[in-house]
């Protein structure tokens, strides 16, 4: 049996061309192309049978010729602040989470775009339960999709590459999911409002500032000096602080340096003074980040009025900074949590022993 072409892996521009061929082969008019061309994405559809505004015979030759793969939901978790998690599980047994959260008439999805993590942040739960693979086109884009498929939908407004994975390790997929995301034929979600978090993978970066699209650009920074940042985060020693930050100068739209507080590690007057430095040459706004307890790796949390005093001695330096609120803190909700809890944790594997690392 011929293995049937996923719809879903392809840009608009590419369905929209291969959906017309198909049409034309099977005698259908050109307004049919339009009309699946809304239910992969727009108003999706579960699956082509559910298409009922086509004739049945048609149904039957898409389903075929054609796959519309779904994310199987495994778990689904609602925290008393309105916070949403979600477990998807994907073909191969591999599984991925995804998190919703509302804030006034906004809701921003976080994403993953990795089964686990290579890069090993210290302080990381989704970089203890080890690496497995890169997520496909369709399994980064179904997490957004699937928010308007299931039982009561969530009517997402906003996206960050913030779940589990290094997003720009693996660009090869990000890069048209990107065109998925924004693009009015597909979910048309505009660009300012997706973010892409990345620890300072530089070709990612680069790559991601050629787009004429004005998507964000958030870096975890987490650490002001070279020497804290590698003891925290390996990727360090490959992309240092100084060329992340040159980077960041070059990136032409506003960039966001993401911060974990680190009780007694990253928190001290000096480590302000530090940061605000670095924010400064490339006028980033810093976003301070609780610790959340249930992925913390044996860190300690730096207390409220640490983070407090940290922020105004940043902000006396000239830079804007805001503390990010903690959500969900009684459900799984740190990123890798509720996996790690359902189906345990593989030995860590570095990006090298992994072939499929894509970066731009």
């Amino acid at each position: 049996m011929t293995q049937r072409e996923n719809l879903l892996d392809l840009t608009p521009d590419e369905a929209e061309t291969r959906l017309s061929t198909f049409m034309s082969e099977v005698g259908e008019p050109e307004y049919r192309v339009r009309q699946v061309l809304r239910r992969l994405w727009q108003n999706p559809a579960a699956s082509f049978d559910a298409m009922t505004e086509l004739p049945a015979a048609l149904r039957r030759e898409l389903d075929s010729a054609f796959a519309l793969p779904r994310l199987e939901l495994v778990v689904r978790q609602k925290s008393v602040d309105g916070t949403q998690k979600f477990l998807f599980r994907l073909s191969d047994g591999e599984a991925i989470e995804t998190v919703a959260i509302p804030e006034g008439n906004r809701v921003t999805l976080c994403i993953s775009s990795q089964a686990g993590c290579a890069l090993r942040c210290a302080f990381c739960a989704t970089g203890a339960m080890g690496f497995s693979r890169n997520l496909e086109v369709h399994e980064i884009a179904g997490q957004v999709r699937e928010m308007r498929l299931i039982d009561e939908p969530v009517d997402v407004t906003n996206i960050v590459f913030m779940g589990m994975g290094e997003p720009l390790m693996n660009w090869k997929a990000v890069d048209p999911v990107l065109t998925l995301l924004n693009d009015p034929r597909a979910l048309g979600i505009g660009a300012r409002h997706i973010t892409i978090s990345t620890v300072g993978v530089l070709p990612g970066i680069v790559a991601l500032g050629q787009r004429p699209e004005q998507f964000r650009l958030a870096i975890s920074i987490h650490a002001p000096t070279d020497e804290l940042r590698r003891s925290l985060m390996p990727i360090n020693v490959k992309y240092p602080l100084a060329d992340v930050i040159e980077a960041a100068q070059v990136f032409d739209r506003r960039v966001t340096f993401e911060y974990v507080m680190l009780g007694g590690v990253n928190d001290g007057a000096e480590h302000a003074r530090q940061l605000a430095e670095l924010a400064r040459e490339c006028r980033a706004f810093v976003n301070l980040i609780p610790l959340h307890p249930g992925g913390s790796q044996g860190f300690a949390a730096t207390p409220p009025e640490g983070i407090a005093r940290f922020a105004r001695a940043v902000r006396d330096r000239g830079v804007e900074v805001a503390i990010r609120k903690s959500r969900g803190m009684d459900i799984a909700a740190a990123c890798g949590q509720l996996r790690v809890e359902r189906l345990g944790r593989r030995p860590p594997r570095a990006a090298k022993q992994h072939g499929d690392i894509q970066v731009a």
